[in-house]
């Protein structure tokens, strides 16, 4: 193996316009011809594929930054610099930019062997051309290199190599796992987040809201990001991005992928989400590990192959999305919660608002660990790519929502109770958010619940979602879980002391 003294630059990687054993940026038609022995196509005449890894391989992933590397770390970036240099290999290459931000956008290279061309094709749709420029990012993704996983980050080189999966998330997740990284490097955050841009009516004229959405994969990020609030002209909804962010200090919020979603499509509805199951079921979209017959017909519904079925979808296929995937500036932040402790809105001071990022309380979802799906958990910022310091993470978000005014909540889209429960259903959700949007919202402090809670929220009786009410032995409850958010807080050594005194 080659010496680890010098990790490679995505520059030392061999130049695929000149080299004859690599099919350098191929177009979506070639690279869905590498991969026609795997393909089922489709009633819509879209290419749909099953992957034998189904999820991201979270337990097999190491940065150098948060994990001690040695000789079998640089080991895994040696062998895909070998492979690749290797002219008896059948190589595909293809180069994306992630970003169109001037501060935040970075060329990103993708090499892998030919055979595996639907991962390129999946992934290509998600991002814009990059039109020559040399890669600032580089991942080599090889399916068959090993038997289990290994997959290695060096983030200061901004390299990546993924041995033993072939999964599309782990070639997406790459780069913009490196994306949020530099934006933390510039004074910004990345966030695991989806950004939309409300227009509201304003007397005789508009005004616009910005809106992020912090969620885990599953947990209704890309629904709530890409919903239209069932607004009518002059007003409307602009969905301008849904997986990936970065704030940053001037208040901008950057996107990340200008071409296409990578969305969920088990619980797909053509009603309650009619524009991505419309582009869903576009000829243009390509299905990973959803259930399709030999004669195309899909069902998206049936988990034949798991529960995290996926669609690549285009954005020029969505109505609501915007021209643009940069959001001027940001004025409310949703955290995105399934706690039945939790009511279906609240808004959060400054401090509360740090401690629901640093908490990013959901449920597991089959995008995380499929064995654990529906089971509690709590990760920071919902963001499960972090590279550094998690406490520090948090520091950074009190302080730019605080420098920036960003008014935050944390949102309830699951069930309000454990002994009657009752569900937060999409009306519930849409009159929450378009009450925070319209600032028509009446609100009033919860000494139950330490939060600021409403008491009116216009066209829903939020009456009937009162917490204490819905849990036996409230009191017990609520200072169990008060008692859990600090031990989980105590792990965070760099989290500031005046964050964790805002317990709610």
């Amino acid at each position: 193996m080659a010496s680890h003294t010098v990790v490679p630059e995505p520059a030392e990687y061999p130049d695929p316009a000149t080299t004859d054993h690599i099919t350098y940026n191929p177009s979506f038609v070639e690279l869905r011809e590498l991969s026609a022995d795997d393909e089922v196509t489709t009633e819509y005449g879209s290419p749909s594929y099953v992957s034998e890894y189904r999820s991201r391989s979270a337990d097999a992933t190491a940065n150098a930054v948060d994990d001690d590397f040695g000789d079998a770390d640089y080991d895994v970036f040696d062998r895909g610099v070998e492979w690749v240099n290797d002219p008896n290999n059948d190589v595909v290459c293809v180069d994306r930019v992630v970003g169109r931000h001037a501060e935040t956008s970075y060329v990103c290279r993708l090499y892998l062997p030919a055979e595996y061309g639907r991962i390129a094709l999946s992934w290509a749709k998600l991002l814009e051309p990059a039109h020559g420029q040399p890669p600032e990012f580089v991942t080599v993704q090889l399916p068959d290199a090993t038997a289990d996983p290994q997959i290695r980050v060096h983030p200061e080189h901004g390299v990546t190599t993924v041995l033993g999966s072939d999964y599309t998330g782990e070639a997406k997740k790459s780069f913009l796992r490196l994306f949020m990284h530099r934006a933390k490097r510039q004074g910004g955050l990345g966030l695991h987040a989806g950004s939309k841009r409300v227009t509201l009516a304003d007397g005789d004229d508009t005004r616009d809201v910005g809106q992020l959405f912090l969620g885990l994969s599953g947990t209704g990020k890309s629904t709530l990001t890409s919903h239209g609030l069932w607004l009518d002209d002059p007003e409307g909804v602009e969905m301008i991005q849904d997986d990936v962010c970065a704030l940053l200090p001037s208040g901008t919020v950057t996107g990340s992928e200008g071409g296409g979603l990578y969305v969920k499509t088990i619980g797909l509805d053509a009603s309650e989400q009619p524009e991505l199951h419309r582009a869903a079921t576009n000829e243009s979209a390509v299905l990973e590990n959803v259930a399709v017959d030999d004669d195309g017909t899909v069902h998206f519904d049936e988990p034949r192959y798991g529960r995290n079925a996926r669609a690549t979808i285009r954005r020029d296929q969505l109505e609501s999305s915007a021209d643009d995937i940069d959001l001027d500036r940001v004025d409310q932040v949703f955290f995105i919660t399934r706690n039945p402790l939790m009511p279906p809105i609240a808004r959060l001071s400054t401090e509360q608002a740090a401690i629901a990022f640093m908490l990013g309380e959901s449920v597991e979802t089959s995008a995380g660990d499929p064995s654990r799906v529906g089971e509690s958990i709590r990760v920071v910022g919902t963001n499960p790519f972090i590279v550094g310091s998690e406490g520090e993470e948090g520091n950074r978000f009190r302080d730019l929502i605080a420098d920036l005014d960003i008014e935050c909540y944390v949102i309830n889209t699951g069930a309000v109770g454990t002994d009657d429960p009752i569900d937060v259903g999409v009306e519930e959700t849409v009159a929450v958010l378009e009450g925070a949007a319209r600032n028509r919202i009446e609100w009033g402090y919860n000494d139950d619940l330490g939060l600021t809670v409403p008491s009116s929220v216009p066209g829903i009786d939020i009456g009937q979602f009162s917490v204490a009410d819905r849990v036996d032995d409230f009191e017990a409850a609520r200072d169990a879980l008060r008692d859990d958010r600090r031990d989980y807080l105590d792990r965070f050594a760099d989290l500031d002391d005046e964050i964790r005194n805002a317990m709610y």
